[in-house]
């Protein structure tokens, strides 16, 4: 058996990412939220997922990727671990995707003069 070779510790992996998603190192988290980290199995790098308000989603994800080595930083002084994962930002579609989704659905289901639904009921007396 390889001195080297380790066994992954049960839950750390969920751990690691919860703490990386909780607290981002510094980013002020009033306009950006992360929504999801993604750990490879070495723990050597990470997806982070983001949705951002009042910004260009494209602006977003070059600064916070251009900020990764320095936010590597602030969460090596925080986590106190041997291994902490380099950071890539990715801008999370899901969510606006979803609320487009939601005013879909609540347009067809909303009664007017296209859906065929009546908006009263006809007085049957």
């Amino acid at each position: 058996m390889s001195r080297h070779k380790s066994k992954a510790i049960p839950g750390r992996n969920l751990r690691l990412a919860d703490r990386i998603h909780k607290d981002p190192a510094g980013i002020d988290q009033r306009e950006i939220d992360a929504t999801g980290v993604e750990l490879s199995t070495d723990y050597a790098h990470a997806k982070v997922y983001f949705t951002v308000l009042g910004a260009e989603p494209e602006a977003a994800t070059a600064l916070l990727n251009e900020k990764a080595g320095w936010l590597h930083s602030q969460l090596y002084k925080l986590l106190h671990i041997h291994t902490v994962p380099t950071l890539r930002f990715f801008h999370d579609e899901q969510i606006a995707r979803g609320i487009e989704m939601s005013i879909l659905i609540d347009r067809a289901n909303r009664p007017g003069p296209h859906s065929g639904v009546p908006d009263e009921p006809e007085d049957q007396s």
